[in-house]
């Protein structure tokens, strides 16, 4: 039954005006309107719903990962676009200062959405 549904993940923001903004035009993310949020795009046939919640409170954990192939060139892209990238110094995660972590496998560098969700962009070698 599961096997064959065609599943989609989803998470809370606090505006969708804001979110629609920040995917759609700052990310650049196909975005449209439903009748209860919003949906995403993703590359092949992958969508993800984001859904307005008034008392929301953004995830701990991330909630979307991107990958891709360079990982300075997202970031200084992304950084071009107004993206500020998270700075970690816990444990293992030791981010340099444009935000990435190479410690890790793979690279990875986390920025948040504007309700706090945290997203990130990856690369794998």
């Amino acid at each position: 039954m599961l096997k064959t549904a065609e599943a989609f993940s989803s998470f809370s923001v606090n505006d969708l005006n804001q979110a629609k903004r920040f995917y759609g035009q700052l990310l650049g993310l196909d975005v449209s309107d439903k009748t209860e949020g919003l949906e995403l795009h993703l590359a092949g046939k992958s969508t993800v719903f984001m859904y307005p919640k008034p008392n929301h409170v953004p995830a701990t954990y991330t909630v979307l990962n991107f990958p891709v192939d360079n990982i300075e060139r997202a970031v200084s892209d992304l950084g071009r676009r107004g993206i500020r990238f998270e700075h970690y110094d816990e444990g293992e995660i030791k981010t340099d200062e444009k935000g990435i972590a190479h410690t890790s496998h793979p690279k990875i560098a986390w920025f948040k959405d504007p309700a706090g969700n945290i997203l990130s962009v990856l690369e794998q070698a």
